[in-house]
């Protein structure tokens, strides 16, 4: 398992390497992102911060041009590599630096996405296995079909959806997130749940499915009719064998669905007016700010392989036999 991890961190690594690369060297390719001219700041400051950046050179004559693109490539990998520095906002949050501002935006992001999947895996998991037991009847018909809608409606849907009846329509919660106040503190909570709502529809459809199609192979399993055999009552023979079997399944991919809504609240971040790291990153594109968009590509790009590295690696941690299947 140890080596396994450590090839798989490698090629994370490596990948996300050449992801970066590939988005630095198109960002790099483009015109030298305008200066906003903040109050009372030295314009010539300014620029000489897009020289530490790689964007320009200073000429002997004191003239500033956009620097050679391996010149560029350099600058950035030294920038991050030697101190984490990922430059200040260019035409958004000016002389603010880039990674102070995502770690600022980063808790409403989480907690959106946390209290989605707090809400949607019980009601996913629970839909799945009540289908299961009643496979082939009008109860997993009516699941099943409602399981592909819900999946083949994005997201934005349910939030326009949510946002007009719920919010705007009923009136029993704010159209856009409550700003100002505390993350944690219960204004922010009741603002955010239609947000959350719009979030768990597409998580809650995603669980049913896998976890009705894995009770229903659990539990036509033969260590299944052994149990009946033994004189366990089906309640009991689900309760002790399948749903534990199952579940040896399901976990990791909770913890990928988390992880997967994470990196795909873009929009939803946007319509509910989300202080988050969604919101920046359409801003970051839209407003042709690339030091916010470099470093908010490498968050989500890192969320992504990672979540598909915690996956593989949960599945040994929880289950020994796929551990012991492994060795040679």
């Amino acid at each position: 398992m140890g080596k396994y991890i450590v090839k798989r961190l490698a090629l994370l690594l490596f990948t996300l390497f050449i992801v970066m690369s590939v988005c630095l060297i198109l960002i790099r390719l483009l015109p030298v992102p305008a200066v906003t001219r903040v109050p009372g700041a030295d314009i010539t400051l300014q620029y000489k911060k897009l020289v530490a950046l790689g964007y320009l050179i200073e000429k002997p004559n004191g003239e500033f041009v956009k620097a050679p693109l391996f010149t560029s490539y350099l600058a950035f990998w030294k920038n991050v590599f030697t101190g984490w520095n990922w430059g200040e906002g260019l035409t958004m949050y000016p002389t603010k630096g880039v990674w102070e501002i995502l770690l600022q935006k980063l808790p409403y992001t989480v907690l959106v996405n946390l209290y989605a999947l707090l809400l949607a895996a019980p009601l996913g998991i629970a839909l799945g296995i009540f289908a299961a037991l009643k496979k082939n009847g009008w109860q997993d018909h009516l699941i099943s079909v409602a399981v592909v809608v819900f999946i083949s409606v994005p997201s934005y849907v349910y939030a326009f959806l949510v946002q007009y009846f719920v919010c705007y329509k009923w009136g029993w919660f704010d159209l856009q997130v409550a700003k100002g106040l505390p993350v944690l503190s219960g204004r922010v909570f009741l603002s955010m749940l239609p947000a959350v709502f719009s979030l768990s529809f597409g998580v809650i459809a995603g669980l049913t499915r896998y976890t009705r199609a894995e009770v229903s192979e659990v539990l036509t399993s033969e260590y299944m009719l052994l149990a009946r055999a033994k004189g366990l009552t089906k309640g009991q023979a689900v309760m002790r064998h399948a749903l534990r079997n199952a579940m040896v399944v399901i976990f990791p991919v909770v913890l990928g669905e988390f992880i997967g809504v994470l990196s795909g609240s873009l929009i939803i971040e946007q319509v509910f007016g989300i202080p988050g790291v969604g919101a920046l990153y359409i801003s970051s594109i839209q407003m042709k700010d690339y030091n916010f968009f470099m470093a908010l590509t490498f968050f989500y790009t890192a969320i992504g392989l990672l979540s598909g590295l915690i996956v593989d690696v949960s599945y040994g941690i929880i289950d020994p036999r796929i551990r012991i299947g492994g060795k040679k």
